[in-house]
């Protein structure tokens, strides 16, 4: 996969932040060492994030995210700092640019605090130094997270790149999907349903995604449809090691998978990728204490064209209501559009997550056990509803 081909979820998130006019978007692009945000002297130039893939070495694949100015004002300005705020939300990586002739402001000391309180690695950036007399810039970062650069000049600035390329290893980022369960000469087993909802000419990610982890492992990928999962496994010399399907074809596929072949989802994969699979598994017991009247939010990472039997707004909540025997009140979610006060759901059910990066998904794990609110996915849902969680989570257990 090149760098061109790597999705979004899986580059490392970089965000850029700091007060109008300190001069972000010029750093933003003397680091990418491109043109990505339009600069001028007019404060506020930046009125949405704006995002650009490049390389960044040793990080590789990295998302860069220039953001509006954190003290904006007025109506139009609190929606910008309010977007802001959501981008520390899946930044791996924060870079707080600084007015070197002005120092830390309020906004400045807010945004470090909010760093600190997230986790997030971070730099503090003092740009401009070219013009503070008898200042030059730093070899590498000072005392609180601090370098000394000038975007105009470039000074400090491959200095600067080299301490963001060691803020995050490498290697703590590359979670696998599956190819550390398999060994080389492996078969998986790969069940990928062609309806209405699937997308034309081409697999979703997740499929894709996990086709290339296999591969990797110096597995094999055995790609088929659920209509002929039966005679593929009939025909196969060697036993499968494992069974992997999309998870609204699971009942099915169960009934075909011989008890003694692994099975599990995409979906319950992408949750152990993202790192919230106990959690999930934790939050889907709340289906059995759901009442009439309770509200359900089903959450998407990406935004795409429903169809008729979408999984995510037609498929699970009539199941939900099938398997509950209640009314439930069903609300869905989209993209960012995640909601911040979460205290009136009963349940959160989330996507595999593979539009999002694991930061992002980890936030809205998080948000949801601070507000008291279960929080489980897609797959795990499913798998639960149709008795066969234990048997599609076995696999890691072992």
């Amino acid at each position: 996969m090149g760098l061109n081909d790597t999705p979004s979820a899986d580059r490392i998130h970089i965000g850029f932040f700091g007060c109008r006019n300190a001069g972000k978007s010029s750093v933003v692009n003397a680091v990418t060492g491109q043109e990505l945000a339009v600069v001028s002297e007019r404060l506020g130039t930046t009125t949405d994030p704006v995002m650009k893939a490049m390389e960044l070495l040793p990080l590789g694949p990295v998302m860069i995210i220039d953001t509006p100015g954190f003290d904006d004002e007025g109506e139009l300005g609190e929606k910008r700092v309010k977007r802001t705020k959501q981008i520390l939300n899946r930044a791996d990586i924060a870079i707080l640019v600084v007015d070197a002739q002005v120092g830390m402001r309020e906004a400045d000391e807010e945004l470090a605090a909010l760093f600190r309180e997230k986790e997030i690695p971070y730099l503090i950036l003092m740009n401009k130094v070219d013009v503070i007399e008898g200042r030059e810039a730093d070899a590498g970062p000072g005392e609180g997270h601090e370098m000394y650069v000038s975007a105009r000049t470039g000074e400090g600035i491959e200095e600067c790149k080299e301490v963001i390329g060691k803020m995050v290893s490498v290697e703590d980022t590359r979670r696998r999907i599956v190819g550390d369960l398999l060994k080389p000469s492996d078969v998986a087993v790969l069940v990928v349903p062609i309806d209405s909802a699937a997308p034309k000419g081409r697999l979703i990610l997740p499929q894709q995604q996990t086709i290339r982890d296999v591969l990797e492992a110096d597995a094999s990928a055995v790609v088929v449809k659920e209509s002929g999962l039966r005679e593929t496994l009939a025909g196969m010399a060697k036993k499968p090691a494992v069974v992997i399907t999309d998870s609204q074809v699971f009942a099915q596929v169960s009934r075909c998978v011989p008890p003694d072949i692994p099975l599990t989802s995409f979906s319950i994969l992408m949750a152990r990728m993202k790192g919230y699979l106990e959690t999930a598994v934790e939050g889907v017991e709340a289906v059995e204490r759901l009442q009439d009247g309770d509200r359900i939010l089903i959450s998407e990472g990406c935004t795409h064209h429903r169809q008729c039997e979408d999984i995510g707004s037609v498929k699970i909540p009539r199941w939900l209501k099938e398997y509950t025997g209640k009314e439930l009140e069903i609300e869905l979610s989209a993209g960012r559009g995640f909601p911040e006060d979460l205290y009136s759901y009963a349940l959160i059910i989330h996507c595999g997550g593979c539009m999002l990066n694991e930061r992002e998904v980890r936030y809205r794990m998080k948000c949801a056990a601070d507000q008291g609110v279960p929080f489980t996915n897609y797959g795990i849902t499913i798998a639960y509803m149709q008795g066969i969680l234990k048997r599609s989570i076995e696999l890691f257990r072992k």
